[in-house]
């Protein structure tokens, strides 16, 4: 088991061969966990929470990765970037 901040997520995503379907992608990685600003999550689980049965490239995974996360996983709750 390996464990990998968000911010190094690449690392991980290059070792795959793509295109790749959801249910290949879950079973390589069901043996990372993701290390969050609120915790950790198994990435196999998330990747499996996915809608998506295919990701054609690592950007591909990346973006959809974002889309399952929880709000919270990448810094304070609901804290914006900066505001005007």
């Amino acid at each position: 088991m390996s464990d990998v901040k968000l911010s190094r997520i690449d690392a991980v995503f290059a070792d795959l061969e793509y295109p790749i379907t959801q249910d290949h992608a879950v079973t390589e990685l069901e043996d990372v966990t993701l290390l969050l600003a609120d915790g950790e999550r198994n990435l196999g689980t998330l990747v499996e929470k996915s809608e998506r049965d295919r990701f054609e490239s690592m950007d591909d995974l990346r973006a959809e990765l974002h889309n399952v996360l929880p709000r919270e996983a990448v810094g304070e709750p609901y804290q914006s970037e900066g505001e005007g």
